[in-house]
């Protein structure tokens, strides 16, 4: 087998009395994405931080390309790429003067033109920073990620603010990246970018490790056919979370502020005898809306809370 990529084992990072990174651990074979999931607070960034080599843990052992930080830090710089959860760059200079920059850092970078080719920013390599939109900024500072060649590539929430479109345009670099051999760490809170870039998911909460695996592995964790969301338009506090759980298909029962979300293993069946149940109590519905399992749905099982929660 192939050494990883990347290699964790027990990390841990306290900010004063704050552990925001406990004991976490994780590996990232060549050629794949990894993306890294939980909400705001999770020690997300503070774990790319630590394999990029801006933070140091105070305990735990990183490999990043079979290397580590004390004592091959150039080495590493020189084979891996990354886009900063929010970079700034300078304004008053111009996509290709930027990269040109960047381009000056390494021994081995690609063309210029090759990367504003591809990252779709061609028509834009004589405009100035600050002309530049919010996705085309983001494109640039993925193109200044993979001027120097790398193998290895950090991206953290790479897409986050972008438009729907400019966040697919993101996601075919990231493949072709990939496609061409690349390895990825990927943070985000869009389960549908995770789902699309990533081979293995980890999602972490409180700087631990509480599920990983492919993404269709870890939806298979909640042993549901699809999510059934009620937005109940009154009597709702008569609906009894017990009552919902015992009806045919329903697995589980969550209640939050305006809706009741089940989990269940049979759409049909379980639809017709909420529907039943809920008219046997006269409870009328705004909606009912269902969709498949999805990365999301197992977080909020997992914690309660939402992956985009702070």
């Amino acid at each position: 087998m192939p050494s990883p990529a990347l290699h964790a084992v027990g990390l841990v990072k306290r900010f004063g009395e704050l552990t925001a990174v406990d004991g976490l651990g994780l590996e990232v074979q060549s050629g794949t994405c990894l993306a890294l999931l939980g909400p705001n607070g999770a020690g997300k960034t503070t774990t790319i931080e630590m394999f990029e080599g801006l933070t140091e843990p105070d305990a735990g052992e990183i490999e990043v390309l079979g290397l580590g930080w004390a004592r091959d830090a150039k080495q590493i710089r020189e084979r891996i790429g990354v886009q900063l959860q929010e970079t700034k760059l300078t304004e008053k200079v111009t996509a290709r003067e930027t990269l040109r920059l960047f381009h000056s850092f390494y021994q081995d970078p690609r063309g210029i033109d090759e990367v504003l080719d591809l990252v779709g920013l061609n028509e834009k390599a004589g405009a100035r920073v600050e002309t530049l939109s919010g996705g085309q900024h983001q494109r640039l500072t993925l193109a200044c990620a993979l001027i120097g060649n790398p193998e290895l590539l950090f991206l953290d929430e790479p897409t986050t603010g972008l438009d729907p479109q400019a966040r697919r345009n993101v996601w075919e670099i990231v493949e072709t990246f990939k496609g061409e051999g690349g390895t990825v760490l990927l943070t985000t809170h869009y389960m549908e970018e995770a789902e699309r870039l990533a081979e293995e998911v980890v999602i972490v909460d409180a700087g631990q490790v509480i599920a990983e695996g492919t993404p269709q592995a870890v939806i298979a964790r909640l042993q549901a056919e699809s999510i059934v969301e009620l937005h109940p338009r009154d009597g709702a506090a008569s609906l009894e979370e017990g009552a919902l759980r015992s009806l045919p298909g329903v697995r589980d029962v969550r209640r939050e502020a305006g809706s009741i979300t089940l989990t269940v293993t049979d759409t049909q069946a379980s639809v017709g005898a909420v529907l039943e149940h809920l008219g046997e109590r006269g409870v009328a519905l705004e909606a009912l809306h269902t969709h498949a399992p999805t990365l999301e749905d197992v977080f909020m099982e997992l914690t309660g809370k939402h992956l985009r929660d702070g």
